[in-house]
């Protein structure tokens, strides 16, 4: 617990018993998604924590070794091969630790919503399907399954059955919405249930992707 990312924490009411942790996508930090709570919450939800953790500052290979804040190193723009299998694990154990804090400040795991965009959705559905403790429900977000070479021997069969939300950009030139659907077939062939929406848009979020996650959120929390 003494290495626990930075974060964001944002509470839409006293004493939650629910938290949702939200990575953010290469490049952005804790803050990018923040301004969506009032957007994607209810009045009549439960009391929320909303967790942005920061992801560490890390030299990115196809942006020439600069630094930014990523979940992992991205080797060339073909990002489903040569994957950066280390830097991987390591944020999935990450995320973990954040996992088991939420578990420790009284919200157990069913009740943990974790979500991600871009490369923080690719370390939600790594994170989130190889937990025997399985969570409330994952958000991929512009995003693909990554190590999927290794993943149907290590995914874990408790959370298989977890409800995934997947959306795509039909006009996304940083993760191709072909890579999207190629692992939304992948889990679906493991037995996931996945909702998939596709949307006329860029590697971005739009009102009508927030309108259908707030529909998704009400059904498992209301």
């Amino acid at each position: 617990m003494s290495h626990l990312l930075e974060t964001i924490e944002v509470e839409t009411g006293a004493n939650p018993r629910h938290a949702v942790i939200w990575l953010h996508g290469l490049g952005a930090d804790g803050h990018d998604f923040e301004p969506i709570v009032p957007e994607l919450v209810l009045r009549h939800w439960p009391a929320l924590r909303f967790v942005f953790p920061n992801a560490p500052m890390r030299p990115i290979t196809v942006n020439g070794g600069m630094r930014m804040r990523g979940w992992y190193d991205i080797g060339g723009a073909d990002i489903a091969h040569k994957q950066d299998e280390v830097g991987v694990r390591g944020s999935i154990v990450a995320i973990e630790h954040l996992i088991d804090r939420e578990n420790a400040r009284g919200i157990p795991s069913e009740r943990i919503i974790l979500a991600g965009f871009s490369q923080g959705g690719a370390i939600t559905l790594a994170t989130g399907l190889r937990r025997q403790r399985p969570l409330l429900g994952l958000v991929a977000l512009s995003t693909y399954l990554p190590l999927h070479e290794t993943f149907p021997a290590e995914a874990a069969p408790e959370s298989l059955k977890v409800p995934i939300f997947m959306g795509h950009g039909h006009f996304d030139p940083v993760v191709p919405e072909s890579l999207g659907i190629m692992s939304r077939d992948w889990l679906k062939a493991l037995g996931c249930p996945i909702e998939w929406k596709s949307y006329p848009m860029p590697h971005s979020v739009c009102a009508e992707e927030i309108r259908d996650l707030t529909r998704w959120f009400e059904a498992r929390l209301v």
